[in-house]
């Protein structure tokens, strides 16, 4: 049976990272845009990324610009923009795309595992995907769950 570990993405800077590289962390994976009503939680995912790091949190951001051209920069006007206005630390990946044609196949996958309630595409910016140790998916999170409501889930799946 597939995990998230069987796929690999391109980070922010171009090298290619498996995610089997984040095997045993529990892992919140989030499609990200800088121009967004919702872009502050980047904010609250940072909180979390530092709050619960040592304990095996790893945060991955998606940056997507399929929802209202709300990411239309590159991935270093990304970077530096999270950076400076967010002090993002966790790491960004490249530009994909979570939808259609063209989107990336662990974005695939995770919708395949953890369909929506209004059917599986991903509704817009930060939607949030948590992931257990073990590489499966514990939950799907709507964009409207502001990070800090996902804490006991977080302690939950750190615990396990």
């Amino acid at each position: 049976m597939a995990s998230v570990y069987d796929f690999s993405a391109r980070l922010n800077g171009g090298l290619e990272k498996p995610l089997a590289d984040y095997r045993g962390k529990v892992l919140l994976i989030v499609n990200t845009a800088s121009r967004c009503g919702f872009t502050p939680q980047y904010k609250g995912l940072e909180e979390l990324y530092r709050k619960y790091h040592e304990r095996g949190l790893e945060v991955l951001g998606f940056p997507c610009n399929q929802f209202g051209h709300q990411e239309p920069g590159s991935d270093a006007e990304i970077l530096k923009f999270c950076e400076v206005n967010y002090g993002v630390s966790f790491p960004l990946f490249a530009k994909i795309e979570v939808n259609g044609a063209g989107e990336h196949p662990l974005y695939k996958f995770l919708k395949g595992e953890a369909g929506g309630l209004l059917g599986d595409d991903i509704k817009w910016n930060f939607t949030k995907f948590l992931i257990g140790r073990d590489g499966k998916i514990l939950g799907r999170f709507a964009t409207l769950t502001a990070p800090e409501k996902l804490e006991a889930d977080i302690e939950q799946a750190l615990g396990s």
